[in-house]
């Protein structure tokens, strides 16, 4: 997944988590901080969102059934992935990946595991803290590697 797959993916959406907040064109144009008549456009598909408007709309609705089941999980986690290209440092406490995750390969006290929607992967330790996200496998197996290399693990 990448930054014009995840635009359009939220342009198409943008109707659908309106309507999951109950929300006016109005009120979701003011939240989201751009004219009504440019969300208008977008959701007739006539248009598509920035990026800038992507990422707004996935942090101001994180908690978005329609994102999670598009993205998979965390919508910003997804955007932070891509934007960085990875995530390299401890990070929030996740559920674990009970849902949208299917585990790869474990190493000591360390998982990878991959999201089954957005395909990116990330390294969690047993007490469900992300540590890593890629979106390339090859750099999240090494970095697993390293990761359970550390502090005599």
């Amino acid at each position: 997944m990448n930054q014009e797959e995840v635009v359009n993916i939220i342009s198409t959406k943008l109707k659908l988590i309106r309507t999951e907040y109950d929300y006016t064109q109005d009120k979701m144009a003011e939240i989201l901080g751009i004219s009504k008549k440019t969300l208008v456009q977008i959701e007739k598909g006539r248009t598509s969102a920035s990026w800038t408007l992507t990422v707004a709309t996935c942090a101001l609705f994180r908690d978005s059934e329609i994102l999670s089941s598009v993205l998979g999980a965390d919508p910003l986690e997804v955007m932070e992935t891509i934007a960085h290209k990875n995530i390299d440092r401890p990070k929030d406490k996740t559920m674990g990946g009970k849902v949208w995750w299917k585990q790869v390969n474990k190493m000591k006290t360390y998982r990878l595991q991959q999201n089954v929607i957005s395909q990116h992967y990330r390294i969690l330790d047993e007490d469900d803290f992300r540590w890593y996200s890629s979106f390339h496998k090859e750099d999240a197996v090494q970095k697993l590697m390293e990761l359970s290399k550390k502090k005599g693990q």
